[in-house]
């Protein structure tokens, strides 16, 4: 094997696996950010999958090619409106943030569980006749060296996952909104006293690290897993706020640590094509990203500084 052929088989199912823990990890750098901490991120990827690959299932007749696009269109929407159980509880009922966000979770899992043996007749659907497919990027794909390893046999997820987080760091620090959202994470009352509405901006950020983590989800699920059932989401979300807290809240800090976490994720895939992993016991790779994680939170938590109101519900007029 080549050292292009090496570097392909390594970069190319990194950067795929790498996309849907990318956009959940954008979601969760909106919501804490805003002050809410959201654990209900696995949930909200859980209700992703599931809505993606049942409109797929249903409307791929319909729409033909369009479906997987469609899909993820309608999970996000449908993730978003979902999250607003966790922004009513949080920011409303000022509820403790994770035990909201477990909650999300099991009601994610249980609902699609149910609704998938309901609809289906067994523990899970069909699979999907209109994933998303690799396809080789134009020109770009013809660069020497850089082109293959970079732009051929890849879904464009990837690439769009890359672009979000540059637009959210960009919405982040560089417009009116990004300033508010993060002055309602940093100092609640100073924003209300400056006129900005905390509960309006926290509901804003959450709703929109739903739509995120929908988009992940639907993602992993018409890329990797192609069905939904109770595995198809088995850990991305943890791996994705462990992607916010390892990026410290900052968008592509969140987008490197995804990529690092999404690397650890192919290693067991591609291990049989690689030299030096090949004589690697599965067992080790399988756990490989989750160990991964673990070392990575526990070298760097202890350096990242949270946004300083992060967790704590807002009392309007208090101090």
């Amino acid at each position: 094997m080549g050292f292009v052929d090496l570097l392909q088989s390594i970069i190319t199912p990194a950067l795929f696996f790498s996309a849907p823990l990318i956009f959940t990890a954008l979601g969760g750098v909106f919501s804490e950010r805003s002050g809410v901490v959201n654990i209900g991120l696995e949930g909200l990827m859980v209700m992703g999958a599931f809505v993606a690959i049942v409109f797929n299932l249903t409307f791929a007749d319909a729409l033909g090619a369009f479906t997987p696009w469609i899909s993820i269109l309608v999970a996000m929407v449908v993730s978003g409106i979902f999250s607003i159980i966790h922004a009513v509880a949080s920011v409303s009922f000022r509820a403790d943030q994770v035990v909201s966000g477990v909650a999300i979770n099991f009601l994610a899992l249980g609902l699609g569980v149910f609704l998938t043996k309901q609809w289906y007749g067994k523990g899970q659907t069909d699979m999907v006749t209109e994933p998303f497919y690799t396809t080789d990027i134009p020109l770009l794909g013809d660069i020497p060296v850089i082109g293959p390893i970079f732009f051929q046999n890849t879904y464009l997820t990837s690439y769009l996952a890359i672009v979000l987080a540059f637009v959210a760091w960009y919405i982040l620090y560089k417009t009116p909104f990004g300033l508010r959202l993060r002055a309602v994470g940093e100092h609640p009352m100073a924003a209300d006293t400056n006129g900005i509405n905390v509960y309006k901006m926290r509901y804003i950020a959450v709703i929109i690290s739903g739509a995120m983590g929908g988009l992940g989800g639907s993602v992993f699920a018409l890329t990797i897993a192609l069905n939904f059932s109770h595995s198809t989401i088995v850990g991305q979300g943890f791996m994705s706020l462990a992607a916010v807290i390892f990026g410290k809240w900052h968008p592509l800090g969140a987008m490197g640590a995804a990529l690092f976490f999404g690397f650890a994720q192919s290693l067991s895939v591609i291990s049989a094509g690689v030299p030096f992993l090949k004589d690697v016991p599965q067992i080790y790779l399988l756990i490989a990203p989750y160990v991964l994680t673990i070392l990575a939170l526990a070298g760097f938590i202890g350096r990242a500084e949270a946004p300083k109101a992060n967790g704590v519900p807002y009392i309007k007029g208090s101090r």
